[in-house]
């Protein structure tokens, strides 16, 4: 399965492409991790966990200030999040979301009361929502050698 549209955030997702909302939320909901990937200042591919939240129709997720992953989102905010997998065979299914990270405003920000940067110092993380421009969800069939996008 695959949606492709200009920019979207998950709410969009949720209403464009319902069932790769569904499968992805039920895969980032099990994980609780997902891997981010940002562009380092040479070009090259940084990954790196992260834990992302739904909240207000928002896919977010925090990273440490002074973090590299930050710095990678603040010069360059293309990134793409991938479901954590831990079966081998595949079988839970992969969600792949490609766009940009944009930081929060407040009310997203704080949408999130469980998560980590929640009972922090508010300048030891920066929260960011991932506007989507490109959604995957991939499923494998060992049995049959196959696999759905």
């Amino acid at each position: 399965m695959l949606a492709r549209v200009r920019r979207m955030i998950w709410r969009d997702l949720e209403a464009g492409a319902p069932e790769i909302a569904l499968l992805g939320r039920e895969r980032l909901d099990r994980a609780r991790i997902a891997f981010l990937g940002t562009l380092r200042k040479d070009g090259s591919p940084r990954i790196s966990p992260v834990e992302p939240r739904l909240t207000r129709g928002h896919l977010v997720f925090g990273v440490m200030t002074r973090s590299l992953k930050t710095s990678d989102l603040l010069r360059n905010p293309v990134c793409v999040l991938h479901s954590a997998i831990s079966d081998p065979d595949g079988a839970e299914g992969e969600l792949r979301l490609y766009g940009h990270a944009v930081r929060v405003q407040d009310q997203i920000r704080e949408g999130c009361r469980d998560a980590w940067w929640a009972n922090g110092p508010r300048e030891s993380a920066e929260v960011f929502s991932l506007d989507i421009e490109e959604a995957t969800f991939v499923s494998w069939d060992i049995e049959c050698g196959s696999s759905s996008i």
